[in-house]
């Protein structure tokens, strides 16, 4: 790929600026089912536009593993910057949250106006079932070409299930990475061994130090802006960590929503494309209508976008130094492993009867077989849910 610094690479970049526009606009609307899913999806857009190899597309995934902030967002932010410099970062990042952040605004309009959340329970009933083919298509795929390694795709089992054991996300990525920098470098580490732990170390602080961090007690948009900032720079792990800092900020020291509303945003969630950090435009406009959605969603992105530009200047040099390399290929392996979880924890909730099994199973066919687009693979999944339920 031609790069973007140069003045080909700017012509490229300018030239594949629709491109990206059209991609991410498109996984935005289409995106259920959580980071797992979206990443999957972006492996399948990437693949066929032959954008990288998975190899340094499961770089990327890890990478965007151990820093702060929306996993899935974050990996689209880093595409758009690897195909369209830093046009492409704002293009890709914007127009994928864009989509969740006008549905979630609606829903919140709805629930304000009629104190209910609407209904597309059918809708998801169709869809889940894709969601865990699409996953499962994803990780095997990623499996057979991303990792080659026996100790890494042994990592990769080992993490799968220590997460559906219940262990930290953040705990089982900087663990698999010492883990394998431990094992490929040995003896050789000596006082370089110690970058791995200095290439950790200040995300972890980082959370910690910054988790304390408090406002006025009474509401203003500018405490609304600085919470959402604030949880947006600290945050790991997935949508239900999220929802315990919008608890204890929200909830309880704030006193700006009841619990009540806490749990109709993760209904609104749950039913809306996207990322799940759009819970903070539910959350915005709940607490101080439209401009207060408005400040909550650009308050809650705007770390990773600025995450995602110091981190694309930094990972193309990580590959240089042993100890980085190796501490990378075992986070690789790790977010792998949480990613595989995830459809067998989803499989309870999401095949409650034979036709669902059928949708799912119909699915993974037409992924592997019939190389069909994964958001018109989505889309019939949803007309099947909804079909059924016409027909029941």
């Amino acid at each position: 790929m031609p790069d973007p610094t140069s003045a080909t690479g700017a012509t490229a970049s300018r030239s594949s600026l629709r491109e990206i526009a059209g991609i991410f606009l498109r996984l935005g609307i289409f995106a259920f089912g959580g980071p797992a899913a979206h990443i999957a999806m972006m492996r399948q857009e990437v693949s066929r536009r032959k954008w990288m190899d998975d190899p340094e597309f499961l770089d990327l995934v890890g990478a965007t593993n151990v820093i702060p902030g929306p996993n899935s967002t974050e990996l689209a932010i880093h595409l758009g910057n690897r195909r369209g410099g830093w046009r492409g970062l704002l293009i890709a990042g914007i127009v994928f949250i864009l989509p969740a952040a006008i549905a979630v605004g609606i829903l919140a309009w709805a629930y304000q106006r009629w104190g209910t959340v609407p209904e597309v329970e059918w809708l998801l009933y169709g869809i889940k079932p894709v969601v865990i083919a699409i996953i499962v298509y994803a990780v095997y795929g990623l499996l057979r070409t991303g990792l080659r390694r026996r100790t890494l795709l042994a990592v990769t089992a080992i993490v799968m299930g220590l997460a559906l054991l219940g262990f930290s996300e953040l705990v089982l990525l900087f663990g698999a990475g010492g883990v394998v920098l431990l094992f490929r470098l040995g003896p050789r580490l000596g006082k370089r061994g110690a970058g791995a732990f200095v290439f950790a170390a200040p995300l972890v602080a980082g959370k910690l130090g910054l988790s304390a961090v408090a406002v006025p007690i009474g509401f203003s948009h500018l405490t609304l802006f600085l919470t959402f900032l604030k949880i947006g720079a600290v945050l790991y792990g997935s949508g239900y960590v999220l929802l315990s800092f919008v608890e204890a900020d929200f909830v309880d020291r704030l006193g700006w929503l009841t619990e009540e509303q806490l749990i109709d945003a993760v209904a609104i969630g749950q039913v809306t494309p996207g990322p799940v950090f759009t819970t903070a435009t539910f959350v915005g406009y709940v607490t101080g209508g439209w401009w207060a959605a408005v400040l909550a969603t650009l308050a809650i992105f705007i770390p990773s976008f600025i995450f995602v530009a110091l981190l694309g200047k930094i990972l193309p040099l990580v590959r240089r130094y042993d100890w980085a390399g190796a501490t990378l290929d075992g986070i690789n392996a790790a977010a792998l492993g949480l990613m595989a979880a995830v459809p067998v924890t989803l499989a309870r909730a999401s095949f409650v009867d034979v036709t669902a099994v059928v949708i799912g199973g119909a699915s993974l066919g037409v992924l592997i077989w019939g190389r069909v687009n994964i958001v018109w693979v989505i889309a019939a999944g949803g007309i099947a849910g909804i079909a059924w339920r016409a027909l029941t």
